[in-house]
């Protein structure tokens, strides 16, 4: 036997592919960010992808969670063909992270954009006044304690969340501008927070095509000049994580992060 194979001979595992990568659920709970985006390099230093079809289903989520996902995709898009294909939806932060993608493809019922922002803030005051709890906070900085749910926003710190607010708004209306090739005023007339049909969408300019996964499966073929060999992927979540879900962390212990995490404002594009 020979002990170097011609060129032209390819190992099945060395063959291109296509990978499929599937984003579904809240972001920044069951799309957990850091997995997904090591997920992705890997995906773009990993030499059999020779293209990716991203499958989303998602209403959205964490902005900054949202954001990280968006970015890495556009670096992936940079280097392959990258198309991103929505059975459901791809909702506000699922549509920002769509748009990292070099073409969006959705079933015609699928509903796209909710494209604007959400700050949420619980205020649980007359929860604890009505079971006797009263919460002392000693703090340095006039706005040090304007997040806490223990007590009503000043004027002052409504007027800080607007601006803020508004900022993140003004940031995911230019990343959809900048990707769809649109004006930024022209993507204010549809950041209203509606959701469109994607029949819709694409005479908005805010799909290119129609079609089923097949369909993006065929896209992601042409543009990758690869057969469609497809390999499946998924992020991984670190091994501490995934021992104690099996073993250490019970159920209650479950419950009173979820609820202690619920308890801290957020920014979320959903």
């Amino acid at each position: 036997m020979p002990s170097n194979l011609p060129v032209s001979i390819r190992l099945p595992w060395n063959a291109p592919r296509i990978a499929v990568l599937e984003i579904a659920g809240t972001i920044g709970m069951q799309v957990r960010g850091a997995e997904t985006v090591r997920t992705i390099k890997a995906l773009a230093e990993d030499a059999r992808i020779r293209a990716v079809v991203v499958e989303i289903d998602s209403p959205g989520g964490s902005a900054p969670v949202s954001d990280a996902i968006h970015r890495s995709l556009r670096r992936l898009a940079a280097r392959k063909p990258t198309v991103a294909f929505v059975m459901s939806g791809a909702l506000s932060g699922g549509y920002l992270i769509a748009c990292g993608a070099s073409k969006i493809i959705a079933l015609p019922t699928s509903l796209i954009g909710s494209i604007g922002v959400i700050f949420m803030r619980p205020v649980v005051q007359e929860l604890m006044a009505k079971v006797g709890v009263k919460m002392v906070m000693t703090h340095e900085g006039r706005l040090k304690g304007m997040f806490q749910p223990w007590r009503e926003p000043t004027p002052e710190e409504e007027e800080k969340v607007k601006a803020l607010t508004s900022e993140y708004y003004e940031w995911f209306v230019n990343a959809v501008a900048a990707a769809r090739g649109l004006s930024p005023e022209v993507v204010k007339t549809y950041a209203t927070g509606e959701m469109f049909p994607a029949t819709r969408a694409k005479e908005m300019g805010l799909i290119d095509e129609l079609g089923d996964f097949e369909a993006a499966l065929d896209t992601a073929s042409e543009l990758g000049r690869t057969p469609r060999r497809l390999q499946y992927v998924r992020p991984r979540r670190p091994l501490l994580e995934r021992l104690m879900a099996r073993g250490s962390m019970s159920i209650a212990q479950a419950l009173l992060s979820e609820a202690e995490d619920r308890l801290h404002p957020r920014i979320e594009f959903r």
